[in-house]
């Protein structure tokens, strides 16, 4: 049955339009929720990465039916692959994410009939693992940076560098190793500083904390 030359509904392909988009969300949904906001506690990044994999995912499975030249479809994904929002740059490691979630959709939408779901699977899964062992296993101790601002300007001069150490780490539970002072404000008594700290498990609880302080 068509309507203005246009099918009503097609069963097959709507249920293979379910079942690619089931896996791509899935896989999306351990890599983004489960791996990245446990180990960076980045809210605000949750919701970009979603709906650009949703978008893309669509698009690509939509537009994989209309005959199009391969340049326009480089195109397409060299698009997606450098947006960057103009407010805000985006750092390197969403940046990475970001287009972890933009090849999922791709390969979940464009896959065709001469790709067996056993091999659709195993990139996903690799995908995934691979994810996983940077994330939780390889860079689970290395050492990372915050910026704060640090109101105890009486201590950012060098000879008291190890005092403000402690009270650092006194004050966000954090491992820090060492600190880097940026601008410093006299009128407020106030400095910027980089702590550079090594990642473990507090980080989680920190996160928590300055995202509930922020609200």
């Amino acid at each position: 049955m068509e309507f203005l030359d246009v099918e009503l509904f097609n069963q097959k392909d709507l249920f293979k339009l379910f079942i690619r988009f089931l896996i791509d969300f899935s896989f999306t949904f351990v890599i983004i929720r489960v791996l990245y906001f446990a180990a960076n506690r980045r809210k605000d990044y949750l919701f970009t990465f979603f709906v650009f994999n949703l978008l893309t995912f669509f698009i690509c499975f939509l537009l994989r039916k209309v005959p199009m030249e391969l340049g326009f479809a480089l195109g397409l994904f060299a698009v997606f692959g450098i947006l960057r929002y103009r407010t805000e740059p985006i750092p390197i490691k969403e940046m990475t994410y970001l287009f972890i979630v933009i090849g999922l959709a791709m390969i979940n939408a464009l896959a065709n009939k001469k790709i067996s779901w056993a091999e659709l699977m195993f990139v996903n899964s690799t995908i995934l693992l691979v994810t996983l062992s940077f994330e939780k296993l390889w860079f689970n101790n290395e050492v990372q940076t915050k910026n704060v601002i640090y109101e105890r300007i009486d201590l950012i001069k060098k000879e008291t560098r190890l005092e403000m150490i402690s009270d650092l780490r006194q004050r966000t539970g954090l491992d820090i190793v060492k600190v880097q002072i940026g601008k410093i404000d006299f009128l407020r008594d106030v400095a910027s500083v980089t702590i550079f700290y090594k990642a473990d498990l507090k980080e989680v609880v920190w996160g928590t904390e300055m995202e509930q302080d922020e609200e």
